[in-house]
């Protein structure tokens, strides 16, 4: 299938976040705390001839934190997005691995015929650092303690995406990098 039809088959930015559930506070809080700066917008509208295929999922925490950025920068550039929820679109997702992981988000940024010309994700080298920083004393899956370790990372991961400006734009800046 050509990352064309892929595009055909998302969803709307607004039929995504209308099932956001877990994160919808948190995912709100950036989407309409999140500004785009004015020096930026005249160069990303000379990107509107893009379109974005985004992998994501509304229970995903990097989603909560990187796709209302990627839908604020997409709104500034005049650029469409559609969203494929992952897990039922695993043949797009396989082409996509991190380390051989099916790890989200994932945007894939295409021109006017399909052809792919930028791919990011699943998050900022920074954002990557912090979580990598705060999982390595995390005891192994299925250890004793696992659970409440990983809801408490879960609960600090997210607080800290859904407060700190810091991390907005280590993610907007990593996405304008990424745009060809």
């Amino acid at each position: 299938m050509s990352l064309n039809d892929w595009f055909n088959r998302g969803i709307s930015k607004e039929a995504y976040m209308d099932t956001l559930e877990d994160h919808r506070d948190n995912f709100f809080n950036i989407y309409e705390n999140f500004e785009v700066p004015e020096t930026d917008k005249a160069s990303l509208q000379e990107k509107s001839n893009l379109r974005v295929i985004a992998l994501a999922e509304v229970w995903c925490g990097h989603c909560m934190l990187d796709v209302p950025i990627l839908f604020k920068l997409t709104e500034a550039a005049g650029i469409p997005v559609k969203i494929l929820p992952r897990d039922s679109h695993l043949e797009l997702m396989d082409q996509y691995l991190t380390n051989g992981k099916r790890v989200i988000p994932i945007f894939i940024f295409i021109d006017e015929e399909g052809n792919e010309v930028a791919k990011w994700g699943p998050m900022a080298p920074e954002i990557e650092a912090y979580t990598n920083e705060l999982k390595k004393d995390m005891p192994e899956k299925g250890a004793p303690g696992y659970d409440e370790a990983f809801k408490k990372l879960i609960g600090e991961i997210g607080e800290t995406f859904s407060t700190d400006k810091t991390f907005w734009n280590h993610v907007y800046e990593d996405l304008k990098r990424t745009l060809p």
